[in-house]
């Protein structure tokens, strides 16, 4: 009975380390970032609108052991947008989690090193629905820096049936800026 106790409290404890969680460090250049994701990442660019601006919006992310991991990235030419940018793209994302979960979100400041110290910079979770109709659970951050002339946007997010908060933390504490 102990040993099958500590066996159990064992699995719980590494649980953001599973076997299905293949953590690996992945450069993106373009983004002065690197990232650590648990599986081998697509990658894809659209351009989308974030406060009236036109901007290429750069994708990175996988899906391992029920959890999509993403991070997108942006640049962004005028300082002065950045709140109104990372404003805009946090309530598009939480308008595709469905209605009421924009309220329901619970937000904490997101200030990492060389983070620029803005109040749209956060780190948000809510539970929501897919477009098909089942529970989700997203948790994510939103933050900016400035890289040269530029300021680079960030969203780095977590997508789970059940809120799995060990694993966005892993996630996230591996967004080490370059």
């Amino acid at each position: 009975m102990k040993s099958t106790l500590i066996a159990v409290t064992a699995a719980l404890l590494v649980g953001g380390c599973s076997p299905a969680l293949n953590w690996r460090n992945v450069p993106l250049p373009d983004a002065a970032i690197t990232i650590t994701l648990p599986c081998k990442p697509d990658q894809a660019t659209r351009q989308v609108e974030l406060a009236g601006w036109s901007v290429e919006l750069a994708m990175v992310g996988c899906d391992a052991d029920g959890a999509t991991f993403a991070v997108s990235h942006a640049a962004l030419n005028d300082p002065a947008l950045v709140g109104a940018a990372l404003t805009h793209w946090r309530s598009a994302v939480l308008a595709n989690l469905g209605p009421g979960a924009a309220a329901a979100a619970v937000n904490a400041p997101y200030t990492p090193q060389g983070v620029l110290p803005v109040p749209q910079s956060l780190r948000t979770t809510v539970q929501g629905q897919r477009g098909d109709g089942s529970a989700v659970t997203a948790q994510g951050v939103w933050f900016a820096r400035a890289v040269g002339p530029q300021v680079r946007l960030y969203h780095a997010v977590v997508y789970t049936a059940k809120p799995r908060p060990e694993v966005a933390d892993q996630f996230f504490s591996g967004l080490a800026l370059q």
